[in-house]
């Protein structure tokens, strides 16, 4: 171990270099798979050993972040008490939303992809995990750890985790309840936590559809210079 000031450096190990063609091979069946993955809404009941869901986690957790703070914290909710609940909480909410809604552009951009207030998913499918940011941490004696681009640092974890989780053989779905703070007494997280989303993770159900959706065109999504 190398000192330098107050940093300190370790050898980088880990690292494998391929050749050009095998790095190509390799960034071009990742792609593939990739481009395969697909948020689905309804959910087979069928088990997720947690183990399987433990190493999304993981993956998620090796993510890079602002400062190495790690901002953020994943509760993995199997409980089917606690799946209702949030369920419940989440369609109250949902409600009063597309009520308020429906007939604005955000509402009728939701209505192409047939979604309303009721979120069976949350609780059908095997596991529901929670990300929550945290914009600071609290050291052992109570004291304020400030935190940096948290937001970008989140959703890094998060797009890892739903790398990890379509590359483990199953699905999942991003949803945001229309007001998530419920989610920190529902979970007993801290309040200074911040509820991002809930990733619905599991089996898609038998003979499951997805809507009909294109993606940009490649050129307008991407430029080299």
């Amino acid at each position: 171990m190398e000192e330098r000031g107050e940093r300190k450096y370790v050898a980088l190990t880990g690292y494998q270099e391929y050749s050009t063609g095998e790095m190509e091979s390799r960034s071009s069946e990742f792609y593939l798979e990739m481009q395969k993955r697909r948020s689905v809404r309804h959910f087979s009941g069928r088990e997720v050993p947690r183990a399987i869901v433990e190493n999304c986690v993981k993956a998620a957790v090796t993510a890079p972040s602002g400062a190495n703070r790690q901002p953020w914290h994943f509760v993995a909710v199997q409980e089917h008490a606690l799946k209702r609940r949030i369920r419940e909480y989440s369609e109250a909410g949902e409600r009063l939303f597309y009520e308020k809604h429906s007939s604005l552009a955000w509402g009728k951009a939701l209505k192409k992809l047939g979604t309303n207030a009721s979120k069976p998913f949350l609780e059908v499918a095997p596991w529901l995990i929670v990300i929550f940011s945290q914009p600071y941490g609290i050291s052992a004696d109570g004291e304020k750890t400030p935190h940096y681009f948290v937001t970008q640092s989140v959703g890094i974890a998060t797009g890892m985790l739903i790398a990890a989780v379509h590359h483990a053989g199953l699905v999942c779905l991003t949803y945001t309840p229309s007001d998530p703070h419920f989610l920190n007494e529902v979970l007993s997280r801290p309040s200074h936590e911040k509820p991002v989303m809930i990733l619905v993770t599991g089996y898609p159900a038998d003979s499951v559809e997805v809507p009909a959706i294109t993606r940009k065109p490649w050129e307008d999504t991407v430029t080299f210079r």
